[in-house]
């Protein structure tokens, strides 16, 4: 006992000198991975059929994940994403179990100004400030996640997906104070953008942990995270 809680403290030491949130695999779970590289997740695939409700927040350009998704579970993919070339370009995937919702998740409901990536060729857009006066900025809808379930008539969520560029510390708490039955939580940490502290990520993961929530799988790179409640 006391060996493996010194193997678990050195390890989390390593992290937090490797730069990443000192947190690690918390739970041991079945698990897949969903996706290519760049937009994949793991999912723990017990218990999920077509009759699961997925929400994927953060779409781009890739939807990997959710083909992957609808290809091994028959699910239907509620997808959200703002940004307007993002819209443009889903609208010409073929993918008839994927329902595009174009608007935004926030930790209120109204509107927001998401400011636009340094390089033009990328397609990213952000809540947090970015430097630059020559930034375009895109006025779009957001809304809270308790809301968008209860419009869409769910009263639980399998497994939800997010990629929201830095606006996921404020969604977490939101959602945890709402009380969401969430079984499996997919995020990317986004610590590595200006004025995000990985301390603000070790808080988040903190706060998870004491809703139930444990993580089964974290990424080589520190920033994605596959959580499932117990």
């Amino acid at each position: 006992m006391f060996t493996r809680a010194l193997r678990r403290t050195a390890g989390s030491v390593r992290r937090r000198l490797a730069g990443k949130p000192w947190q690690g695999v918390q739970a041991e779970q079945s698990m897949l991975r969903m996706g290519n590289d760049y937009g994949g997740y793991f999912v723990c695939p017990e218990g999920l059929d077509a009759g699961s409700v997925v929400y994927s927040f953060g779409i781009g350009e890739d939807i990997s994940f959710d083909r992957a998704m609808i290809e091994r579970f028959g699910v239907t993919i509620h997808a959200f994403d703002p940004t307007p070339r993002s819209i443009e370009w889903v609208r010409t995937q073929d993918v008839k179990a994927l329902v595009l919702h174009e608007y935004g998740l926030a930790d209120y409901d109204g509107a927001a100004s998401f400011t636009s990536p340094e390089n033009p060729e990328h397609i990213s857009h952000t809540l947090l400030p970015r430097e630059g006066a020559t930034r375009e900025r895109v006025e779009v809808e957001v809304r809270r996640l308790s809301t968008i379930a209860r419009e869409l008539g769910h009263e639980r969520i399998d497994v939800l997906k997010m990629d929201i560029e830095g606006a996921e510390y404020g969604v977490i708490e939101d959602l945890l104070a709402s009380g969401m039955p969430i079984r499996q939580i997919l995020m990317e940490f986004h610590h590595h953008l200006p004025g995000v502290p990985l301390l603000r990520t070790e808080r988040a993961i903190t706060e998870l942990n004491r809703a139930g929530y444990r993580i089964f799988d974290a990424s080589d790179s520190g920033h994605e995270f596959s959580f499932i409640r117990a």
